[in-house]
């Protein structure tokens, strides 16, 4: 399969995490990646929902197919570095803060690095998935 990738710009909005969730699963769906859209969801919806909640400004979802590889990122205007993971014991009773100990539970690999898009400095929160 031929690589190709995809960016979604999210304006600073709750609703913007059942559109992206939505748009990756018709992406994945038409790109014939069925058996990855269930967990590539999961991942894509945590990484935007922290994109969202934690920033005013701006975000975006991309989504990269390379080498038997999907990559979900999100940027956000925040440009400061997200909070480690908890282990799970020590989430079992929080409301919040499961988000990334949920990508690094079931992403192939996962981090984060610095990154400036039009002019202003952020973040960007990535994850990957092998195609089985």
């Amino acid at each position: 399969m031929p690589d190709w990738e995809y960016t979604l710009q999210i304006p600073n909005d709750p609703r913007a995490v059942t559109i992206s969730r939505r748009t990756l699963r018709l992406i994945l769906t038409m790109h014939g990646l069925i058996t990855l859209v269930d967990t590539a969801e999961l991942l894509a919806t945590e990484l935007v929902s922290n994109a969202v909640q934690h920033t005013e400004g701006r975000a975006a979802l991309h989504v990269r197919w390379s080498a038997g590889v999907l990559r979900l990122g999100a940027w956000d205007a925040n440009p400061e570095p997200p909070e480690p993971p908890q282990p799970w014991d020590h989430l079992t009773s929080k409301e919040n803060g499961r988000g990334l100990a949920l990508v690094r539970a079931c992403a192939d690999q996962w981090g984060w690095q610095p990154q400036s898009r039009n002019g202003s400095r952020g973040k960007y929160v990535w994850c990957e998935l092998a195609a089985a």
